[in-house]
């Protein structure tokens, strides 16, 4: 495994690290509110980007 994926795969766990953190904030209903939904959509688009990378490096 490169140097460039380690990074990737742990960038992407501390991204979804965040979205997980927004759930217990909004726990039990997980309704979040509109900075909340804003933070939600950053944290996914980086993990998105984090797995072109995996793929790009491991496939």
């Amino acid at each position: 495994m490169s140097q460039r994926a380690a990074d990737a795969l742990f960038t992407a766990l501390f991204s979804l690290t965040d979205v997980r953190a927004l759930l217990r904030e909004t726990a039990p209903s997980h309704e979040f509110d509109e900075s909340q939904k804003a933070a939600a959509a950053k944290s996914l688009a980086s993990v998105k980007k984090q797995i072109a990378i995996l793929e790009e490096e491991l496939l």
